[in-house]
């Protein structure tokens, strides 16, 4: 499921059970709950954990979307390359700049993802429509299809361009598609996008967190070079220089005029 253990809420009417689980894993939330059982939707809306802002398409499809990963699991044990493994799940994207149909979904993935987020800054709606049309960002949204099903719209990055330079505010992916070489794809876009624009040099941040550190690598691994870093390594600062860039998605069709693929 690639859920952060922090995401999930242990329900159960056994004080031994609780304390089991809140001195082994404190990082799930152990609500107490007590004994009588009239009392828990109470006490479980209290905790204000499963409030919804809104609820998206892919909200919808979660359940389907894991059984949907439980069969690429089995399929992935099948190849000893994970290359063809990746091929033969005959994936396809749709990465564009931001669109007004996305916008809910857009919001919802900056303010709740936080592993696969480079700086975990969090946008309003209000503020994601503005750079939606605003000149001066470069918003791209992904979405992503296999053989297995639709993902759904799974990632996105915010560029915004101050003279020659791209500054990446945001890069976020959806943990439900890891390892599937969608940053390469949006990193594909990005730059042809970028190009039109005049950009000549792409700045990517990472600012550490309790629970991004999965990305810690990730600009390096696509190419960026360091260029600065605080003392203590919780924050650096990397770039990308267009000119000459080669792109690096091998695995996932993009139609788009913008995008290139090699397969």
């Amino acid at each position: 499921m690639n859920l952060g253990l922090d995401s999930f809420v242990f329900v159960d009417d056994n004080p031994a059970e609780r304390a089991l689980v809140q001195s082994q894993l404190p990082m799930v939330l152990t609500p107490d709950v007590g004994s009588d059982v009239a009392l828990y939707p109470s006490i479980l809306q209290a905790t204000r954990c499963f409030e919804a802002v809104n609820l998206s398409k892919e909200d919808l499809e979660r359940a389907d979307a894991y059984a949907a990963n439980a069969q690429r699991a089995t399929l992935e044990a099948k190849f000893a390359d994970y290359g063809a493994y990746l091929d033969s799940l005959r994936m396809r994207a749709e990465i564009e700049l931001f669109q007004p149909v996305y916008l809910d979904r857009i919001t919802q993935l900056i303010n709740k993802t936080n592993q696969f987020n480079l700086t975990t800054r969090r946008y309003t709606y209000a503020e994601v429509e503005e750079i939606s049309k605003s000149a001066g960002y470069i918003p791209l949204y992904g979405r992503l299809t296999d053989a297995f099903g639709d993902n759904g719209l799974i990632s996105l990055l915010i560029g915004r361009c101050e003279g020659a330079t791209l500054h990446l505010d945001t890069w976020l992916m959806s943990c439900r598609v890891l390892k599937r070489d969608v940053e390469f794809a949006m990193l594909d876009a990005l730059v042809e996008h970028a190009r039109e624009r005049g950009v000549a040099k792409i700045a990517g941040y990472y600012f550490q967190t309790a629970k991004n550190a999965m990305v810690k690598d990730h600009y390096q691994r696509l190419g960026f070079v360091q260029e600065s870093s605080s003392a203590d390594g919780s924050s650096s600062v990397y770039g990308l220089r267009i000119a000459g860039y080669t792109p690096k998605n091998k695995h996932i069709a993009v139609p788009s005029k913008l995008a290139t693929v090699s397969l």
